[in-house]
């Protein structure tokens, strides 16, 4: 079994019924494809660097005897997590796969207002943390904001859609 067949396998899983579904291939080697691409990987590299920092900082509290509230260690892990997903689907979306920019389009708009909601909810986590979170969540944003210009909505319209109306 190829590395791709579990790929697309995965994708089933992700992507659902559409998982099939591909760019035209003019549109996904397009140079704006391509250099939207390019910012969302450093963007999510340091959302990934963010990430491990937190959970670096949470270890050494822990280990200088600080109590680490159990919400900390979750959103280390959730945060850890989503990127490796955000990951995947900017990896599979580059190559063309249109469920993928679909989800990471969704996800970079809904997490940081999830994200920022819980940084306001007063005593749930340290003031360190809340920092962390605002500052994941304008990389979030900047992320979504690629994904929702004008020339990634319309490389990534559905088929058959007027190109004037591509969400």
């Amino acid at each position: 079994m190829s590395l791709e067949s579990v790929f697309r396998r995965l994708d089933r899983i992700a992507g659902g019924r559409k998982s099939g579904e591909l760019i035209p291939e003019r549109m996904s080697a397009h140079p704006r494809t391509r250099r939207a691409f390019r910012w969302i990987g450093w963007l999510l590299a340091v959302e990934l660097v963010i990430g491990v920092g937190a959970v670096v900082v949470a270890l050494l509290l822990a280990e200088n005897g600080e109590r680490v509230p159990f919400a900390v260690w979750m959103r280390t892990l959730v945060v850890l997590g989503m990127t490796a997903t955000l990951f995947y689907f900017a990896w599979r979306a580059s190559l063309g796969w249109r469920w993928a920019y679909q989800r990471l389009r969704l996800f970079a708009q809904i997490f940081p207002v999830i994200t920022l909601v819980m940084a306001a909810i007063p005593g749930l986590y340290p003031t360190w943390m809340v920092t962390e979170q605002i500052v994941f969540s304008l990389i979030m944003i900047g992320i979504a904001d690629f994904l929702t210009s004008d020339h990634m909505r319309e490389a990534f319209r559905a088929p058959g859609e007027d190109p004037g109306t591509a969400a």
